[in-house]
């Protein structure tokens, strides 16, 4: 398995899949335990010089379709405090044309408001993978999910590697089943 401890990020646009899906009542999160894990894999990206971009999904909303209960505007508010930057988030990322150069961070809206994502829509991973030239492999809650922006743009990304927090979880799962 291919790491991103591995792979030189200087320069290189990062799409990095992560699990966000975070517990929010009223606009608010209520425990960003999840973003906190992240956030080594990010800083070392942008300690690379890489251009991060992140994608994850939040919540059930209904595909294809924009519900402003779903949105990752909280993470993103949140992500931009922990990490000290701008954070940008873009809703339509595939029609958009998006000014990356005011922000150290892209979020992209949640990934399950893109029609296809649950059904690992093959047009929709080949437009995430045209993103990147690095697609790192970050959420392992959601990694057994068949989905275009966990498995689909695996295919079509020029580069596929593993995210040090999945590695981590990887390492503590093989400890438990294994005892190793």
């Amino acid at each position: 398995m291919l790491s991103m401890n591995d792979i030189p990020l200087k320069g290189k646009r990062v799409l990095i899949r992560e699990d966000f899906n975070v517990p929010i009542k009223a606009g608010v999160i209520t425990s960003d335990a999840r973003i906190q894990a992240a956030l080594p894999t990010i800083q070392l990206a942008l300690k690379q010089g890489a251009k991060v971009m992140l994608m994850s999904h939040l919540g059930r909303p209904q595909e294809g379709i924009f519900n402003e209960e779903f949105s990752l505007e909280p993470v993103r508010a949140q992500l931009e405090k922990l990490l000290k930057k701008p954070v940008l988030l873009v809703r339509d990322w595939q029609n958009d044309v998006f000014d990356a150069s005011t922000a150290h961070v892209i979020l992209f809206e949640n990934s399950r408001f893109q029609r296809g994502e649950k059904e690992n829509d093959d047009g929709l991973a080949k437009r995430m993978a045209k993103l990147c030239d690095v697609f790192v492999m970050d959420a392992f809650a959601t990694a057994h999910r068949e989905e275009a922006s966990t498995v689909g743009v695996v295919k079509y990304a020029p580069i596929a590697c593993a995210g040090p927090l999945l590695e981590l979880e990887m390492k503590a799962l093989k400890h438990i089943v294994t005892g190793k």
